[in-house]
């Protein structure tokens, strides 16, 4: 016997079943059209869009070294060899064809960093070598090149242009799962100082953008351009709605100068900076605390032809306001050699304006050999001293497959911060470290994003 109050029950079951029967049969069938409007849809934007993204495979090598192997009493008691073992790996990132004539593919770095051989899938399916044509690890921005016919190009935006609010989707290849699209809005502009990369003004979304994503595309509604999906903020690597895109008018004067000289050829100024803080801004009788305090101008330097001084505050860059060193690193770090540039400063409580122009870096190159023979087959040049006046070293320029130094794990865009412990601030500095005789030598790299140990015997 059913308890009464399942007797009581039942009606209203099946009532509401029935509701929700019609209901669903109503949704299923939503008009295309209100009111003699259609309804709101990505998906005439999106058919146009999604053929630009790709699918990139990166195929490479990594080490794969045992800690105990750095113990030269384990490797002769066990007779273990010394060289590393290499692993094959690959790697799933995404890119965005820029130029349909010439192939040209906007990615991430990072996604095909140490790549022996890199892959392109289209959305139809079709499949393709890609040829690298330039990387600015700095930016995280790589060029890559296909030969493909009926390859259709996106439209680039004006990422300056975006607003705080506006909408945007983001596509790309989360976890290699194929092409997937998800959106959101801009939740912040300009971005800096998280780390991720030499140089950063990241557009922040809450488009979920997840591994696999980078190197992806980050449009508004009209189907354009506005960003490179790069990076996400999460303590366990999964999406907690804390993306980041490399705006689009920093990838494209980036993309530009890989497609013409093959590498960025960044100009330089010739000083060193530091915030300004209240403490220095009371100093120097300045009221607020935004602005860059210049701390050392080279002699000789543009800098220093152009009548900059030593305490002089940066506030602005052609025309852009400078509130930290970040910004005026951004501002001025990204600017072409030969670029012409107004510099906005505050000295002895006066506004003055400053014309001064980027000129090229001095830039040393050392065979390795000539460093040790162990290093033979590599060629080192020196790192551009940073604005913030940190970082230097010694970055492998090139590496010929085969050579010792090859062999021993380096690789190109390798820069060697230190030397048995001792500090390399450039070719000179590696070379004086690497002096004193026929002993292991211990590197420390960055390579790419992260960094690493590496023993040479």
């Amino acid at each position: 016997m059913v308890p009464p109050d399942r007797r009581r029950a039942a009606p209203a079951v099946l009532i509401a079943l029935f509701a929700l029967l019609c209901s669903s049969a109503a949704f299923a069938s939503i008009p295309p059209v209100v009111d003699g409007k259609p309804l709101p849809s990505l998906a005439p934007m999106l058919e146009r869009v999604t053929p630009s993204v790709v699918n990139v495979t990166a195929l490479g090598h990594v080490q794969i070294r045992n800690p105990l192997l750095r113990d030269p009493f384990f490797r002769r008691f066990f007779n273990l060899p010394q060289a590393p073992q290499e692993e094959r790996r690959q790697d799933i990132g995404s890119g965005v064809i820029v130029d349909a004539r010439h192939g040209y593919i906007l990615t991430n770095n990072h996604v095909i960093a140490n790549a022996d051989k890199i892959l392109v899938t289209l959305r139809d399916g079709r499949r393709f070598p890609a040829r690298l044509i330039g990387t600015d690890p700095a930016s995280d921005v790589a060029v890559i090149q296909i030969h493909a016919k009926g390859l259709k190009a996106i439209t680039l935006g004006d990422s300056g242009r975006l607003r705080v609010g506006d909408f945007v989707v983001a596509i790309g290849n989360p976890f290699g799962l194929g092409q997937t699209v998800t959106s959101g809005i801009v939740s912040a502009l300009g971005r800096s100082g998280l780390g991720l990369e030499g140089y950063e003004d990241f557009i922040q979304t809450d488009a979920s953008i997840n591994p696999g994503n980078s190197g992806g595309a980050l449009v508004n509604l009209r189907g354009q351009l506005v960003g490179i999906n790069t990076a996400i903020l999460s303590p366990r690597g999964g999406n907690i709605g804390i993306g980041f895109a490399i705006p689009i008018d920093m990838a494209r004067a980036i993309m530009d100068q890989l497609i013409r000289y093959g590498r960025v050829r960044r100009g330089t100024l010739g000083i060193t900076a530091q915030d300004l803080t209240p403490g220095l801004a009371r100093a120097f009788g300045i009221h607020g605390d935004r602005g860059s305090v210049i701390t050392r101008v080279a002699p000789g330097s543009s800098a220093a032809r152009a009548g900059l001084r030593v305490g002089d505050v940066v506030v602005a860059v052609d025309g852009a306001p400078v509130r930290r060193t970040l910004e005026l690193r951004n501002a001025v770090g990204l600017l072409p050699i030969g670029r012409r540039v107004r510099l906005t400063v505050l000295r002895d409580g006066r506004r003055l304006t400053i014309e001064a122009v980027m000129t090229a870096p001095h830039h040393r190159t050392l065979e390795g050999r000539r460093v040790d023979p162990r290093l033979a087959g590599a060629l080192f040049g020196n790192v551009a001293q940073r604005v913030t006046g940190s970082g230097g070293g010694a970055r492998v320029e090139r590496v010929t497959p085969g050579s010792p130094a090859w062999r021993a794990g380096l690789r190109r865009g390798d820069v060697v911060v230190s030397l048995d412990r001792h500090p390399v601030r450039d070719v000179d500095s590696l070379r004086a470290a690497a002096a004193g005789g026929p002993r292991a030598l211990l590197l420390d790299l960055r390579r790419g994003d992260g960094g690493l140990f590496l023993v040479i015997q």
